[in-house]
């Protein structure tokens, strides 16, 4: 019964110290690795880093004109988020999905980009997720 006792415990202990750690935490843009900030100056020259936070294993930034960046421990590039108004610069997109949207969606700016195990997800400004492998190949979509 004591050593139940004691096990419940440490692994309550353990639990919590997990979750302290997956926390989003507040940090000064100049703790960003220096690969996303020079990211940021070289992407979005019009904008400025007004926030930035860190978990365990990733950084992620808000800029002035309201997009939101993931970042691997590394400083490179997961996820670009426009909120749908946005456009992610287009220096930043494969040349196929560059392609496809242009042929197939006409007008339509790529608002969001994630890096996903196989391949990008993108979002529309008509609000489509289109999903493409790593050759630039649509593989799925949602509307």
């Amino acid at each position: 019964m004591k050593q139940t006792k004691t096990f419940l415990i440490t692994l309550f202990a353990l639990m919590m110290s997990a979750v302290a750690f997956a926390d989003d935490t507040p940090i000064p843009v100049e703790q960003l690795p220096a690969d996303a900030k020079t990211f940021v100056s070289k992407n979005f020259p019009q904008a400025n880093i007004i926030y930035a936070e860190k978990d365990w294993n990733s950084y992620e930034c808000r800029l002035s004109n309201g997009v939101k960046i993931e970042f691997n421990k590394k400083g490179s590039w997961k996820k670009i988020d426009g909120h749908m108004t946005a456009a992610v610069p287009e220096a930043l997109i494969p040349d196929p999905i560059k392609q496809y949207v242009q042929a197939n969606f006409p007008g339509c700016n790529i608002t969001k980009i994630e890096k996903e195990r196989y391949g990008y997800e993108i979002e529309l400004s008509n609000d489509i997720d289109l999903k493409f492998n790593y050759q630039g190949a649509l593989i799925g979509m949602d509307d």
